[in-house]
């Protein structure tokens, strides 16, 4: 894809109803007083209008379901973004999706999945994540949504959840590729074994190293698809690198291996859509998490050094 061509959509999904930790709904705020919009125009993007999703405040629900907290209200904003998502491919654009937790990708993912599903063609999906991301609703130890929603994308759990956009699996496990990933769930272990998907740990980066693990996740999400979708939760990256983010995990992906994934997958030119979430301001220092973050964002769309 031409994303010169394209006109950028940035999509703000303000809701921290999926993660135990509230502030991720101050992500989208974050990025934009950090100037993302402003340094992607000064790539020669053309970006329109920004627009939010409407998320109801959480003090204003009903107690939560102990086994999957706040479903409805997720259910909810997850069908409103894959709505707006559709719109924005249809127009000919390309949504750039800043959350909130990572359960918004249930709503950005199958938009994406949806609009190409009408073409008779399939994505492939990059996870960028210290976590997995496949619980599902009786097997979470915690029944936090943000800890879902890739199992859901999968056709597993909630039936409403994955049936999202009318249909299920959004993307075949075959072209799912999870990067960064060193802290998994005992019951959620079980269900990556089962699922088929692509995982790439951080012993994986240590051994053959990024440059070698892009080139492998790019044929993965690749092969027999039209693009794929990059799904980016900033605590992927180590906590030195990232501090503004509710579930930290030692241990993993530095600055310069998090840009040179992010630049070998834009000169493949085949991203067609990313969402960048758990970006907590609440826990960052001095914004630092939201300039960092606005940096990779920027290399996913094709900054270089020279």
């Amino acid at each position: 894809m031409d994303l010169l061509s394209t006109s950028l959509r940035i999509i703000g999904v303000p809701m921290d109803y999926g993660a135990s930790r509230r502030g991720t709904d101050m992500g989208p705020s974050a990025l934009r007083i950090a100037g993302l919009g402003r340094a992607l125009r000064g790539l020669g993007y053309q970006v329109e209008r920004e627009q939010d999703i409407h998320v109801p405040a959480a003090e204003t629900r009903a107690e939560p379901d102990p086994q999957a907290h706040f479903r409805d209200e997720i259910l909810e904003v997850c069908n409103d973004l894959a709505e707006a998502v559709q719109r924005v491919l249809g127009e000919g654009g390309f949504p750039l999706v800043l959350g909130g937790d990572h359960s918004i990708a249930m709503g950005s993912v199958s938009g994406v999945s949806s609009h190409y599903r009408e073409r008779q063609e399939q994505i492939g999906l990059i996870w960028f994540d210290a976590h997995g991301d496949m619980n599902v609703p009786g097997v979470s130890p915690s029944g936090n949504i943000h800890g879902m929603p890739l199992a859901h994308l999968l056709g597993r759990g909630d039936v409403d959840l994955a049936g999202l956009c009318g249909f299920s699996p959004k993307v075949d496990p075959e072209r799912v590729a999870l990067v960064g990933i060193r802290s998994l769930d005992p019951g959620e272990r079980q269900i990556i074994h089962e699922a088929g998907v692509h995982i790439f740990t951080m012993r994986d980066i240590d051994e053959r190293g990024m440059g070698r693990i892009a080139q492998e996740v790019l044929e993965v999400v690749s092969t027999d698809t039209v693009g794929f979708h990059l799904s980016f939760d900033v605590d992927g990256c180590d906590p030195s690198v990232i501090p503004g983010s509710g579930t930290l995990v030692p241990g993993g992906v530095n600055f310069r291996e998090a840009h040179l994934l992010l630049e070998v997958l834009a000169e493949s030119r085949r991203m067609l859509a990313m969402d960048v979430v758990e970006l907590n301001p609440v826990l960052d220092e001095r914004n630092i998490s939201a300039e960092r973050t606005r940096d990779l964002v920027l290399s996913a769309f094709g900054k270089t050094i020279l």
